[in-house]
């Protein structure tokens, strides 16, 4: 059978001891309720999208909640984006990442990695751990940064707008840090890393508020470090 009464089919797979794996399409940043509407899709990617979109219970929710983060930040079409990177750097990381929407090949715009909206997703989410892929991308970056906040109006805030409106006002406030300059896709553990590498991760822990768990260094498979 291909069509269902799937509410029923998951909730009594859950009942039964089954285990369930939940992943958001499309981002938290483009959901309706919490992203940058209007520029949001139809429906919930975010964590909320288990109830509102399966049906299943709040309390049915697990402790492990991973929250996957690219080590710097896209997004296609329109809508605010503070961190967007364009020129040289910007077309050197689209192409290295290979940043072209799979549907239609548009173009990914590009931009450095932005605390302010992650904290924001940790918050709705309530990540328990973080899975940060595409590391390898930033290999050849001289530097690499970080948004740690915004400045909005004249003032420098770190909480994430309720506005798109405002969002589009917002200029990035960035902590710089030196790149690694060295292949990181034959890593297999975390102390294989460079140290600069390694930095920005732990930096990114530290303003996120949320610890890494698995770190991308290519596209494939087993291209996976796993920090403990």
């Amino acid at each position: 059978e291909i069509v269902a009464d799937t509410v029923t089919y998951v909730n009594d797979a859950y009942d039964s001891g089954k285990r369930i794996l939940l992943e958001g399409a499309n981002a938290t940043l483009l959901d309706i309720d919490f992203g940058t509407y209007p520029y949001v899709t139809s429906s919930n990617p975010s964590l909320g999208g288990m109830c509102t979109g399966l049906g299943l219970a709040p309390s049915k929710a697990s402790q492990c909640v991973v929250g996957v983060v690219k080590a710097y930040l896209t997004r296609v079409g329109a809508g605010p984006f503070p961190t967007e990177l364009d020129g040289e750097i910007a077309d050197f990381l689209r192409e290295k990442g290979g940043e072209y929407g799979t549907t239609t090949g548009r173009p990914r715009r590009i931009g450095w990695l932005d605390v302010v909206a992650l904290r924001y997703t940790v918050q709705i989410n309530g990540f328990t751990e973080l899975n940060v892929t595409k590391l390898d991308v930033l290999d050849e970056c001289e530097e690499v940064k970080i948004c740690t906040g915004y400045r909005l109006k004249g003032e420098e805030t770190g909480t994430f707008p309720a506005s798109a409106t405002d969002l589009e006002l917002c200029e990035p406030v960035y902590e710089s840090m030196p790149g690694w300059n060295t292949d990181t896709t034959k890593c297999k553990s975390y102390d294989d890393l460079p140290a600069e590498a390694r930095a920005y991760i732990e930096r990114m822990e530290e303003l996120s508020g949320c610890s890494v768990r698995w770190i991308g260094v290519g596209p494939g498979r087993d291209a996976m470090v796993w920090k403990n």
